[in-house]
């Protein structure tokens, strides 16, 4: 077991710096542009894929990091230098993570490399679990996988809504219903890979915040995919299946698996627009004259500061926390996932609105990220489970309750 330490090795000292001279030097240059376009900013993802930062190289030399640090070091830089094209960058690794939450070893090895593609030949991912009638209840959903046994293909049918580089993705992994009575027991996830007839785009969405990252509806009509793409297999499903039927536990559920990888990675977001925000507010409050001095010698102004950089400084804490007992597969018993999620997902939304705060006016108007940061941080407390999910899921695990 790899101890938990707060202080970065050499290694990881190197991958923060490289990524935070990323951020700095091509995503912060050109946020305002692709917010404004509200477009998929190919060219960035094009220079992350060019100097190796979108890859699966990358991602699997992160992911087996044994600290679980490297990947929330790379997503709070990433999210520094703009949460939206940070996401349209690591929106992949939903798809990504979900295959490697569910699906075999063999499956794995074709179907990650796939989600990257090349320098030369770009290709992204999706994940789609959340519907018109089923956002934080994933046990309502509707879209139906049924199998066809004679052609050996699974027929998905349904609309998801919400998906990141949904209808645009090469790979699009799906989650399903295939016993309906059975809730979010008897669910599963699909590979559709690129080309297959059935899938595309519905509407797509004009948000508040992190506009350079495409989300979109994924609609499926009589979407046909083959029958390895189901993932863990048929033998496996049918195995879960069984024992729910005759009352026993199931040992996981295809959306809460991924779910559960990915909540401290979006905390690690979060974080990075918090902490954006707080370095931009605090350089402002020394600069900034009234009444004959810096508004930072005010109290008024450097509490709010003090308690930005405290709740900043929480939220790391939490993550790395989160990230740490991940890697070394200890299981969230209290939800430290959800924590680390609900804490720095509401600490962006208060940073951010508190650097508008001190900023007055000029907070408020575009010449400055700020107010961008305020619209992209609301969507921390929102996607991935709501703050009321990750407080649902906190209490009933220190509680032993069910409680509803």
């Amino acid at each position: 077991m790899t101890d938990f330490s707060m202080e970065l090795n050499d290694d990881q000292t190197t991958l923060q710096e490289w990524v935070h001279g990323f951020a700095q030097n091509v995503i912060r240059p050109a946020a305002h542009e692709w917010d404004e376009r509200e477009e998929t900013p190919w060219p960035i993802i094009q220079e992350a894929a060019n100097i190796g930062i979108y890859s699966l190289d990358f991602f699997a030399n992160a992911v087996t990091d044994k600290t679980g640090l490297s990947i929330m070091l790379t997503l709070e830089e990433l999210a520094w230098g703009d949460a939206g094209i940070c996401m349209a960058i690591m929106g992949t690794t939903l798809g990504v993570a979900a295959i490697m939450a569910n699906g075999t070893p063999a499956q794995q090895m074709e179907w990650i490399p796939q989600c990257f593609g090349t320098p030369d030949d770009i290709k992204i991912a999706a994940f789609g679990v959340s519907e018109p009638d089923a956002g934080s209840d994933v046990s309502s959903l509707r879209t139906r996988a049924v199998y066809d046994e004679k052609s050996d293909e699974w027929v998905l049918n349904g609309t998801k809504t919400w998906i990141s580089n949904g209808g645009i993705a090469n790979v699009h992994v799906i989650v399903a219903s295939v016993d309906p009575e059975l809730g979010s027991r008897g669910q599963a996830s699909f590979i559709v890979p690129d080309g297959t007839k059935g899938i595309r785009m519905g509407q797509k969405f004009r948000k508040m915040g992190i506009r350079a990252s495409h989300t979109a509806e994924v609609i499926m009509d009589n979407c046909r995919v083959p029958g390895n793409c189901l993932l863990g297999g048929k033998e496996k499903l049918d195995e879960k299946l069984a024992r729910v039927r005759e009352g026993k536990k199931s040992s996981s559920q295809a959306a809460m698996a991924t779910f559960e990888a990915s909540r401290p990675a979006v905390g690690a977001q979060a974080l990075g627009i918090a902490r954006a925000a707080y370095e931009y507010s605090l350089d402002y409050a020394k600069e900034r004259q009234q009444f004959g001095r810096a508004i930072i010698e005010n109290q008024a102004i450097a509490f709010k500061l003090a308690d930005m950089k405290t709740r900043i400084d929480a939220s790391r804490l939490l993550v790395w926390r989160a990230a740490w007992m991940a890697a070394q597969r200890k299981p969230f018993l209290n939800g430290e996932g959800s924590m680390s999620k609900l804490y720095a997902g509401e600490t962006a939304v208060r940073v951010t609105e508190e650097a508008i705060q001190i900023m007055g006016g000029y907070g408020y108007i575009r010449d400055h990220p700020v107010e961008r940061w305020h619209r992209d941080s609301k969507i921390y407390t929102i996607f991935e489970g709501t703050s009321e999910i990750q407080r649902l899921i906190i209490a009933r695990a220190i509680s032993g309750v069910h409680i509803r």
